[in-house]
C-alpha cells in the first residue's frame, strides 16, 4: 500500500527499521485501510507527542485493483539512539507508477535527510571542537555520538533538507524499477527538533501541514475551539509566482476544458496582481489549471513542484521544497499532515474542528477520513487515496532549559526565520482561518491561504451526468418524490442538550449549514427525526431518490456500490467504506447531504452493520426552516440542466444566485442570444416591473443555489420602480 512506520534510524543514518521495499510487497498496496493499532506517545526533548496515522485506498470503479498511491513515514529518534528528534512525512503519488514513486520517496527520503544533516553537523562541529571534547570525555562510558550534541542553525538545517529532496529526486530518475517520466509524488514533511521545541516543514506539491492553535489555556483534548493555521502553501498554478516561474520555461497553463476549447483562456494580464483562479469556475467541478508542454498535450500536472515527473522538470516542475521553521508554543495543540485527498472538499479549519473533538489522535484520523470520504462519494464517481497523520502536542519543558544540552552557532536564528516566513507565506487574510494580526505576535503564523486550491462544493460533470441518466430512468418516481412535502410541526421533537451538541458537532463542517442563523439551527435540531435501525437494515439504496440527510449517532454502517454495468447480487455491491458512529468517541459521520438541495438518485447503498441510531433531516423540512426564518425569501436549489425560468411563462418572482453557474438564453426573432450568470447575479426582475412573462430562459449549468423573491416581499424592501433601469448583474 506504500505505507510504513519506522521507530528509529540507526547510527549509520540508514533507512528506519520496519520499512520494506514497495516492489517486494505489492500486496500491501491493495489493502483498503492501513492505520495505527493504537495511538503512540513519544517524548521529543521538551515536547510530548501523541500521534496516529491512517491511509485509505481510494475507490476507483473503473480500476478496482488500483493500488494506494499514498505513502507515509514516521521516524522516532531520528539520526541516532540519543536523538530527541522525530520525522513525519506524507507522500502522494500520481501517474502510472505513482505508487512506486511515493514508496521510493518514503524509503529513501529519511536516509537522504539523515546524510545531509550529518554532513552539516560535522561542519558545524568544527566551531565547537573544545566544548565537544569535554562533553565526550564526561560521557566516555556511554559511547555517545559527538554529533548528538550539535543543533544546526535554521539556515543550515533547511539547506540540508533542500539537498535531501533534490538528491532523492535525482535517485528516482535513475532507479530502473520504476518509470518516473510521467509519474511522481508530492512530499510534505515535519521534522521535530525536540531540544529546541521547534519544527521545520518541507513542502513539495499540494499536500499540507496545518496547525491547530488555541487562544485559551488548557491541555489538548479539552474539546475547545482551535483556530487553523497553514504551515505550508500549495504549489499549484493558482499561485501567481508559481505561474510566472512555470510560464518562463515556455509551458502553457490550462484546465482540461480550456485545452479542449470548452472554456475561454485568460491571459496573465487579465488575472491581476493577486493569486486567483484562472477562469471563473475552474476546479469547482474538479478541473484545475494544469501545466502543459508548448509542444504537446503533456504532462498535465495540477501542481508546480514534485519528486519524479522527469518530463515535467524541463517545464519548471522541480523538487526544491519550500520550508518554514517555527517554535512550538504552549497554545499549539494539534498538527495535521495530510495528502490533498483530505482537502479536496474540506477546509483547513474544518479538519482542525473535527480533530479538536477528540482526545485520541486515532479517532481524529478516522473522523477526518470518514468525512472526506463521504464528500468524495457525494461529488465524484470515485474517491482519492486519503492519508493523514494527526499529532497532539504538549509542551512539557521550555526550550531555554535545554540550551546547555547542545551547541549551535546561533541561538536567535528563529528571529530571521520569522522574517523569512513572510517572504514564503504572505499575510493576506482570507475567510477560512485568517489570524488576528493585531493580537497574534507570531509573525511566522502570518500565512497565506489565498493561493490554496479552492475547496470544491460541486460535483463533477461525470457525476452530474450519472445522476441525469438515473433521473431519466425513473422520471415518474422522481416527480412524485420531488413534490413531497412534510408537516414540520408534526416532525418537531424537543432534543436534550447532549443531543443538540452531537447534532451541532456533526453538521459543523457541512457547507449546507455553514451560514444558518442560531434560530435556524434551533429549528433544525427540532425537526431532526430520531431513527432506530436494526443490523441489516438498508437505510438508503443505490439508485433510489433521496429526500433525507442522515447523521450517525451510534452504530456501524456499510457503504456499498454496484459498479456501472454490474448487477446487484443482493449485497448492495462492493464494500467501499464503513462509517463508525459513537457517542463515547464523539464520532458522528454524515451522509446524503445532496438530498437537502434536490432530489437525485443515491450514488451508494448504506446498510446497517450493527444496530444503530440515526438522525434524519427531510429536504422539505430543511427548506421550510429556511423559508420561515427568511419570510418569503425562499431558498432554491437546482441540479445541472434544470430550467429555473422559461421564456414566455408567467411568473411573479425574481431570483438571486448565491452559488453555481447558469446560462441565460433569449430567443429574438428565432435567434438565440446567450449570456452567463454567476454567483451575485440576479434575473427574472422583469416580471416584478411591467411584464407578466419572463423574457428569457435560464438553465443551471451545475448545482446552483440562491433565493427566490416574490413581488410582495420585494416591494416591502425596495422601490420596485428603481429596477426599471437596473442592470441584470449585481456589480
Amino acid at each position: 500500500m506504500g505505507c510504513c512506520e519506522s521507530v528509529e534510524v540507526d547510527a549509520e543514518y540508514g533507512n528506519g527499521r520496519g520499512q520494506e521495499s514497495a516492489v517486494k510487497q505489492p500486496e500491501k498496496a491493495l489493502r483498503k485501510v492501513e492505520c495505527s493499532d493504537e495511538p503512540r506517545e513519544i517524548i521529543c526533548g521538551g515536547l510530548r507527542l501523541r500521534y496516529a496515522y491512517l491511509s485509505q485506498k481510494g475507490y476507483y470503479p473503473d480500476d478496482p485493483h488500483k493500488p494506494n498511491q499514498d505513502a507515509y513515514s514516521i521516524t522516532e529518534r531520528f539520526g541516532n539512539r540519543e536523538s530527541n528528534d522525530a520525522f513525519f512525512a506524507v507522500y502522494d503519488g500520481h501517474g502510472r507508477d505513482g505508487d512506486l514513486c511515493a514508496q521510493f520517496a518514503r524509503d529513501k527520503m529519511p536516509g537522504y535527510m539523515a546524510k545531509h544533516i550529518k554532513r552539516s553537523k560535522e561542519k558545524e562541529a568544527t566551531h565547537h571542537q573544545a566544548e565537544l571534547e569535554k562533553k565526550v570525555a564526561k560521557a566516555a562510558d556511554r559511547q555517545i555520538d559527538p554529533l548528538s550534541y550539535i543543533e544546526l542553525p535554521r539556515d543550515s538545517f533547511q539547506q540540508a533538507c533542500s539537498k535531501a529532496h533534490v538528491d532523492c529526486n535525482m535517485a528516482m530518475h535513475k532507479d530502473q524499477s520504476l518509470d518516473d517520466s510521467l509519474s511522481g509524488t508530492t512530499a510534505i514533511s515535519v521534522y521535530v527538533h525536540g531540544r529546541r521545541n521547534r519544527i521545520t516543514i518541507s513542502n513539495v506539491g499540494d499536500s499540507r501541514a496545518v496547525l491547530g492553535k488555541s487562544s485559551t489555556s488548557g491541555g489538548s483534548g479539552t474539546r475547545q475551539a482551535l483556530k487553523a493555521y497553514p504551515l505550508s502553501r500549495d504549489q499549484t498554478p493558482y499561485r501567481r509566482d508559481e505561474r510566472a516561474r512555470i510560464r518562463a520555461t515556455g509551458a502553457r497553463i490550462l484546465s482540461l476544458d480550456q485545452l479542449e476549447g470548452l472554456e475561454p483562456i485568460l491571459d496573465e494580464s487579465q488575472a491581476g496582481d493577486d493569486d486567483l483562479e484562472l477562469g471563473e469556475e475552474l476546479d469547482e467541478g474538479g478541473d484545475p489549471p494544469r501545466v502543459w508542454s508548448p509542444n504537446g498535450d503533456y504532462p498535465g500536472t495540477a501542481f508546480t513542484r514534485s519528486l519524479g515527473d522527469a518530463m515535467a522538470e524541463e517545464l519548471g516542475v522541480f523538487a526544491e521544497p519550500e520550508m518554514l521553521t517555527r517554535e512550538i508554543k504552549p497554545d499549539d495543540r494539534i498538527l495535521v499532515i495530510a495528502s490533498d485527498g483530505i482537502y479536496e472538499f474540506l477546509t483547513n479549519q474544518s479538519v482542525i474542528d473535527i480533530c479538536a473533538k477528540f482526545t485520541d489522535p486515532l479517532e481524529a484520523c478516522r473522523a477526518v477520513v470518514a468525512e472526506s470520504f463521504e464528500l468524495w462519494l457525494q461529488y465524484e464517481l470515485r474517491t482519492d487515496d486519503i492519508t493523514i497523520i494527526v499529532v497532539f502536542l504538549d509542551q512539557i519543558m521550555e526550550p531555554d532549559l535545554m540550551e546547555r544540552e547542545y551547541m549551535t552557532s546561533k541561538r536567535d536564528d528563529l528571529l530571521s526565520a520569522r522574517k523569512a516566513s513572510l517572504t514564503l507565506l504572505s499575510s493576506k487574510e482570507v475567510e477560512e482561518s485568517a489570524p488576528n494580526l493585531a493580537e497574534d505576535s507570531d509573525d511566522d503564523l502570518q500565512l497565506a491561504q489565498e493561493a490554496f486550491r479552492p475547496v470544491r462544493t460541486r460535483m463533477t460533470k461525470e457525476k452530474a451526468a450519472e445522476i441525469e441518466k438515473l433521473k431519466k430512468s425513473a422520471e415518474e418516481n422522481f416527480a412524485a418524490d420531488f413534490a413531497e412535502e412534510v408537516d414540520i410541526d408534526k416532525l418537531f421533537t424537543e432534543k436534550t442538550a447532549s443531543e443538540k451538541h452531537r447534532i451541532a458537532d456533526a453538521i459543523k463542517t457541512s457547507v449546507m449549514f455553514r451560514n444558518i442563523t442560531d434560530d435556524q439551527r434551533e429549528m433544525i435540531f427540532g425537526v431532526m427525526e430520531p431513527i432506530s435501525v436494526k443490523a441489516g437494515t438498508w437505510v438508503i439504496k443505490q439508485g433510489s431518490f433521496g429526500d433525507r440527510f442522515y447523521i450517525i449517532d451510534e452504530g456501524k454502517f456499510e457503504v456499498r456500490i454496484v459498479g456501472d454495468g454490474d448487477r446487484d447480487d443482493g449485497t448492495g455491491g462492493a464494500l467501499i467504506h464503513v462509517y463508525d458512529g459513537s457517542v463515547a468517541k464523539h464520532s458522528h459521520p454524515c451522509f446524503g447531504e445532496l438530498a437537502l438541495m434536490y432530489s437525485a438518485p443515491r450514488s451508494a447503498s448504506i446498510i446497517a452493520r450493527t444496530d444503530g441510531h440515526l438522525w434524519g433531516l427531510h429536504r422539505s423540512a430543511f427548506r421550510q426552516v429556511l423559508a420561515q426564518a427568511q419570510g418569503s425569501f425562499v431558498e432554491i436549489a437546482f441540479g445541472r440542466g434544470e430550467n429555473i425560468i422559461e421564456q414566455g411563462h408567467i411568473g411573479d418572482s425574481m431570483f438571486v444566485i448565491t452559488s453555481g453557474a447558469c446560462e441565460l438564453v433569449r430567443l429574438v426573432k428565432g435567434t438565440a442570444r446567450n449570456s452567463p450568470i454567476k454567483a451575485g447575479d440576479y434575473f427574472g426582475h422583469e416580471v416584478m416591473i411591467d411584464h407578466q412573462k419572463y423574457l428569457a430562459t435560464v438553465v443551471s449549468l451545475q448545482t446552483t443555489t440562491g433565493w427566490k423573491i416574490d413581488r410582495a416581499t420585494l416591494s416591502t424592501a425596495v422601490d420596485i420602480d428603481k429596477l426599471r433601469k437596473a442592470p441584470r448583474k449585481k456589480g
